[in-house]
């Protein structure tokens, strides 16, 4: 019983649960979810971006000390109620000091590249933060798809799914994609260049269009650097090198967002 209604719930108190092994490999395995075809959410902040997107989680896992003070939309959110002994949260959390609550999710079935979608291509991109706010900026200024080359870090992973704060429900997300797949696109890719191309401030970004961002240290691929329609470098007037591929990504997002809203609506 909880807040005065009554749910059904499960209790587990033992690490060697099953379910318990199976949370902590989702939690700390980066590419788990791909073999369990489920998705660990820790937080509220995860959990209610997954509801406002109208997903049923599977699970819904509460710690002992929580579950007296959850709230009706919590626990009858979920096909099945779980509830964890303390002491068990560090064994599926993948944070400092773990949160009282998370859900499982199915894993979303496989989407297929969508031609004619404004996309964000992400090159080898490895850190697991810049890829979750890479995501955040797409789902905020408007682009739909997210194109995740090999050798990109695991889109569903759980350090990915925390640095995109449920941006991934707002978004199709193709992984493992080979550049050769990119000429299905009918959209016209832009690459961001440290060295190439002009001034991001001096061009006319069509729009939509598929961004292209490189990994950390090497940047965009030749191979892609060829497909390119446009190639645009970000003018820095402070004189640093180069930027975060995350903040280079917000910037030419927005600006692409900007150039197709009508000036009187600016």
């Amino acid at each position: 019983m909880s807040g005065g209604f009554s749910v059904p719930v499960t209790h587990i108190t033992s690490r060697d649960n099953a379910l318990i092994k199976e949370l902590r490999k989702l939690s700390q395995d980066n590419t788990a979810y791909r073999k369990q075809a489920r998705v660990w959410l820790e937080g509220d902040h995860l959990c209610r971006a997954a509801l406002a997107r109208g997903l049923k989680p599977l699970l819904a896992v509460f710690s002992a000390s929580f579950w007296p003070h959850v709230q009706q939309e919590w626990a009858l959110s979920a096909i099945k109620n779980i509830v964890i002994a303390d002491a068990l949260l560090p064994e599926i959390s993948g944070l400092e000091s773990p949160a009282g609550m998370g859900f499982v999710l199915e894993l979303p079935p496989a989407a297929q590249l969508q031609a004619d979608a404004a996309s964000v291509i992400l090159d080898r991109v490895q850190d697991a933060g810049n890829v979750g706010s890479i995501l955040r900026s797409a789902a905020a200024f408007g682009f739909s798809q997210v194109i995740a080359l090999k050798g990109t870090a695991a889109l569903w992973s759980p350090k990915v799914l925390r640095a995109g704060m449920g941006a991934h429900f707002a978004l199709r997300l193709v992984e493992g994609v080979e550049p050769e797949a990119l000429a299905a696109l009918s959209v016209p890719i832009v690459v961001t260049s440290s060295h190439e191309g002009s001034s991001l401030h001096q061009q006319a970004i069509p729009m939509p269009c598929a961004w292209a961002l490189g990994h950390e240290g090497q940047g965009v691929s030749d191979d892609l650097m060829a497909r390119a329609h446009l190639k645009v470098c970000i003018e820095q007037p402070g004189g640093e090198e180069s930027l975060n591929v995350a903040a280079a990504a917000a910037i030419c997002l927005y600006a692409s967002a900007q150039a197709r809203q009508p000036i009187a609506a600016r």
